[in-house]
């Protein structure tokens, strides 16, 4: 992998970061089909607990690398890659069974915003700028936007946001619940891994059965995902980290999680 896709670990907790800056992180083909295998991989790792993904630069990442594509169109070449394998990165970040974190330290536009929208927690700088993007360039949307968006802010807002293609500033996205929290620019990493820390010493197998219940949740009737919390927390009852964690209550200390 070339050096616009960068991992750094920070004990259990992985750091990916989308480094284009002079391009504001638009998504190339390659920081597309990085961005996957990387995931994945992360996704795979049982060593990993938490998984940040953020930009350099001015922006997470404007989205599509539109340039790019208009000169593909141009000279006829075909795109590499497809882009629902591409789109994996957003399953993934949505999935995988440990908590997922996007620092927004800038523009989240278009895909980038998708890709945004498809992590757990999102941390934004005060600087930062969201929005969908799609229709100024003639797209529908991709990178599970539309299911995501619609989720958080409800169908008609989500339509609008699609439609009209606004701009918005972090206070409004917070106000919106777009996002978690809203920090200092400067601090906006320090911040970031400290949840990402404290997330990394938690219980990762009852978080990932959280997410599945969240995900089963999302398109499931209410006694179907009643079934699916039974059997989540059957399984969860025979952990080596619950039976830790319930000594630890009773003997008033604070447990250690070891993901078994």
């Amino acid at each position: 992998m070339s050096d616009i896709l960068t991992l750094e670990r920070d004990g259990a907790v992985a750091i990916v970061t989308m480094n284009r800056p002079e391009a504001l992180n638009a998504l190339s083909p390659e920081l597309l089909d990085g961005l996957a295998a990387m995931t994945k991989e992360l996704a795979e790792d049982d060593a990993v607990r938490c998984v940040v993904i953020t930009g350099t630069g001015r922006a997470f990442s404007a989205g599509g690398d539109v340039k790019g594509m208009a000169g593909r169109a141009t000279t006829g070449t075909a795109r590499p890659g497809s882009l629902r394998d591409q789109e994996e990165t957003s399953r993934l970040l949505y999935e995988m069974p440990k908590p997922t974190i996007a620092a927004i330290n800038g523009h989240a536009v278009g895909a980038g915003l998708s890709i945004a929208l498809s992590a757990d927690i999102r941390i934004a700088s005060h600087q930062a700028k969201l929005g969908t993007a799609f229709a100024r360039v003639g797209f529908s949307g991709d990178f599970g936007g539309t299911w995501l968006l619609q989720r958080l802010v409800g169908p008609s807002k989500a339509k609008e946001m699609y439609f009209l293609a606004d701009i918005i500033g972090a206070e409004q996205a917070l106000a919106m619940g777009l996002v978690s929290k809203v920090v200092p620019h400067d601090t906006l990493m320090d911040e970031t891994l400290a949840l990402a820390r404290r997330l990394a010493d938690g219980p990762t197998l009852a978080y990932g059965r959280m997410k599945q219940n969240f995900a089963f949740g999302a398109t499931n009737t209410f006694a179907d995902s009643l079934s699916q919390e039974a059997r989540n927390m059957e399984a969860s009852r025979h952990t080596e980290d619950h039976k830790n964690a319930a000594r630890a209550f009773v003997e008033k200390r604070e447990p250690a999680f070891v993901g078994r």
